[in-house]
């Protein structure tokens, strides 16, 4: 009750700017920081909690239940910058070429390399593998018509954009999509480098805009 009323600003008339009477006190106390575009007491707890976490991960694990150790063992290769550096985008290339590598970074793409290749399955290596769901979402969850049993839910994915919106309004979205394909060109382009592939800007640039085209159509 304190809390909340250390909030308000009773000071100001309800009945004029309700907003000043229920946030002025928050407002008087604290700054947006630069780095959010919102600041309210759940931001508060979640850096505070993320300042206890980084202490517990940071503890020896000796004796530690399996999932405790994975999550440090997860947070040191995170942490560790040389080694993420020294890799370089090795990781990715090697995500590529499990799930049946990239026309555009691919310099024979076209040609049958896997015989037996199937899409279903390269699926569900992105979902199982890397967590990302491609064309379609399937999950296990709590069965509505019986919630004794989980069944398997088949549902339109993500989009690479955050809504729809992004893909069809003008305006700050039409910044944002734009913005977006030319992140796809520059890592295109950094990956066919990377594969010491020839330099072919205008192939690229056409290949990321066909691949716009695919997801604009799908968020349609």
């Amino acid at each position: 009750a304190a809390r909340i009323i250390q909030n308000m600003d009773p000071t100001a008339d309800p009945c004029k700017d309700f907003y000043q009477y229920a946030c002025g006190g928050w407002l008087n106390r604290h700054v947006i920081p630069e780095t959010s575009s919102r600041y309210s007491i759940f931001d508060i707890l979640r850096d505070e909690l993320e300042i206890i976490l980084k202490g517990v991960l940071e503890t020896s694990d000796q004796g530690d239940r399996e999932a405790f150790q994975k999550a440090k063992i997860l947070y040191k290769s995170c942490m560790n910058e040389s080694l993420i550096e020294q890799r370089d985008s090795l990781p990715l290339l090697e995500a590529l070429r499990m799930v049946g590598d990239w026309p555009v970074a691919s310099a024979d793409w076209n040609k049958t390399k896997e015989a037996n290749w199937s899409m279903e399955e390269k699926l569900s290596i992105m979902n199982s593998r890397f967590n990302k769901r491609v064309l379609i979402d399937m999950f296990v969850w709590n069965d509505d018509r019986d919630s004794s049993r989980h069944i398997i839910y088949i549902d339109q994915p993500s989009l690479g954009m955050p809504s729809r919106d992004y893909y069809f309004n003008g305006g700050n979205y039409q910044r944002v999509r734009e913005a977006y394909l030319q992140f796809m060109i520059t890592i295109a382009k950094m990956i066919r480098e990377d594969k010491n592939m020839s330099k072919d800007d205008s192939f690229v640039q056409e290949e990321m805009a066909k691949v716009m085209e695919l997801e604009t159509e799908i968020a349609n």
